[in-house]
């Protein structure tokens, strides 16, 4: 079922889980550079480009509220869709690619149990490289309505760390946050045999609302 969220929720901005060990330091600095500012014309020279750093790991790291769309499969990140391959099995792959621009906080494509959070080691070359493959990545398995769901977080060139918010074993519903890729990176849905993708290459896609597969 769709949560329901007041204006005022949809409209709130929290930070992200799994932030802090990037922010923190990075807001430490400015603030420290912006007090010894005022004392000397020196650290005003470092004051503006550690505050602009700043304001950009903010806005990079921003988890807003959204509300959930209704659909079978809807999107788990922010992003552009990069490709859609038939798999051998019969499922379509649906990879989405998210600039450092986009949100990065992924959700839960449908709602079920998570029965598998697989971290696999790997390289860091450009998420929009077809290396990328090889990437580092999480591995989720979902146990949904329509079966084994599977969900890939794959890191980029500047994602050097993923963050699965909860474990195996933990139920979820659709769209629930699951967790973080920090910076540049990928994310690929496999929708089941049987069910047709509602979107195209190059359409945009934001998580938790944009419906994945059709009626």
């Amino acid at each position: 079922m769709p949560h329901s969220q007041s204006s005022a929720q949809r409209g709130r901005v929290r930070l992200a889980r799994g932030a802090s060990p990037w922010l923190l330091p990075t807001v430490a600095t400015a603030a420290v550079s912006l007090v010894r500012a005022r004392r000397s014309g020196r650290w005003a020279a470092v004051a503006v480009p550690t505050t602009a750093l700043a304001a950009g790991m903010l806005w990079f790291f921003r988890d807003p509220e959204r509300e959930i769309a209704q659909g079978r499969v809807i999107s788990p990140a922010d992003g552009v869709v990069q490709s859609i391959m038939p798999w051998k099995d019969g499922r379509t792959r649906v990879a989405i690619f998210m600039s450092p621009l986009n949100v990065h906080v992924n959700r839960a494509p449908l709602a079920g149990t998570v029965t598998s959070v697989e971290h696999i080691p790997g390289g860091f070359v450009p998420a929009f490289n077809k290396e990328s493959e090889n990437n580092e990545r999480v591995v989720w398995h979902f146990d949904t309505e329509l079966g084994d769901i599977e969900m890939v977080q794959i890191a980029g060139a500047v994602a050097r760390r993923i963050v699965p918010y909860v474990p195996q074993g933990t139920k979820v519903e659709q769209g629930e946050r699951i967790g973080l890729i920090r910076f540049g990176s990928r994310v690929d849905v496999y929708l089941p045999e049987g069910v047709e993708p509602a979107v195209e290459v190059g359409q945009a896609t934001t998580a938790g609302v944009t419906r994945l597969d059709r009626d």
